[in-house]
């Protein structure tokens, strides 16, 4: 116990403050940066090499975030250098649409109704449902209760039964031996309650997608109140996208 307290000294203060307090490695990949004037005529070289197909060349240069797994093969297929991964963790949506990125614009999460928010805004309960994913996803968001991010300062906690949560917070494909687990988990939640859908598998199917045993994320099954893309997300994207749907962040959620 005596070590235990003194390794603890040791590190002093370790939960990062947020927003603003997050010191991301130079290899992080965050919301893609486009630059569709460097586009050569014909040039397809980004598009055949994706492997979700989450990239659109017309009627411009466009990636779906809800199918991209940050792979980066676009960007070492790309010759001129139109498509780079930047710094920014802020990805997450209320609606499937707009993960669809274009050059310079993009929407953030915009937070649930007055009603909602005060219902939500103080306290949320989440149960999280692993349908059919590859423990990815899920390692992330359980990432969010360790000391470095420490959920519970903002009222978030993950509970063991769904009849105690507030709502869900799902991963994973939804493969079929999941579905109706899935349905009954939702169901088990009291009115009203949030869904949110965590990483490209539970928004897209990410790499299943169009498998015989998936049905290709959650929105499949249940309504998605909230869309966190990455593969896996980094927990701030999913913690931004938290707070951002609870009305606890302010800054603008849009450009263009």
């Amino acid at each position: 116990m005596l070590k235990a307290f003194l390794e603890r000294l040791r590190q002093g203060h370790r939960t990062i403050p947020f927003p603003g307090g997050a010191a991301l490695p130079e290899s992080f990949r965050g919301r893609p940066v486009l630059d569709a004037s460097r586009c050569v005529d014909g040039c397809r070289a980004c598009a055949d090499c994706c492997p979700t197909d989450a990239i659109r060349i017309e009627p411009s240069l466009a990636i779906d975030l809800g199918r991209c797994l940050f792979c980066a093969e676009c960007v070492a297929a790309c010759p001129t250098g139109a498509i780079r991964f930047g710094p920014d963790y802020r990805m997450a949506t209320r609606r499937r649409e707009d993960l669809v990125v274009e050059e310079g614009r993009y929407r953030l999460a915009e937070a649930l109704d007055r009603e909602a928010r005060r219902l939500f805004g103080r306290s949320l309960r989440l149960r999280q449902v692993s349908a059919g994913g590859s423990a990815g996803c899920e390692l992330e968001a359980a990432a969010l209760g360790n000391v470095v991010f420490d959920l519970s300062r903002f009222g978030v906690q993950f509970v063991a039964s769904p009849r105690h949560a507030d709502g869900l917070l799902i991963t994973g494909p939804v493969t079929r031996n999941m579905k109706l687990a899935l349905e009954k988990t939702y169901d088990a939640v009291p009115a009203p309650k949030i869904v949110i859908a965590v990483g490209a598998a539970a928004i897209s199917g990410g790499p299943f997608a169009g498998h015989a045993e998936v049905l290709d994320g959650a929105a499949s099954v249940v309504p998605v109140d909230l869309f966190v893309p990455g593969h896996p997300p980094h927990p701030l994207t999913i913690l931004d996208g938290l707070l951002r749907l609870l009305g606890r962040l302010r800054e603008p959620a849009s450009t263009r």
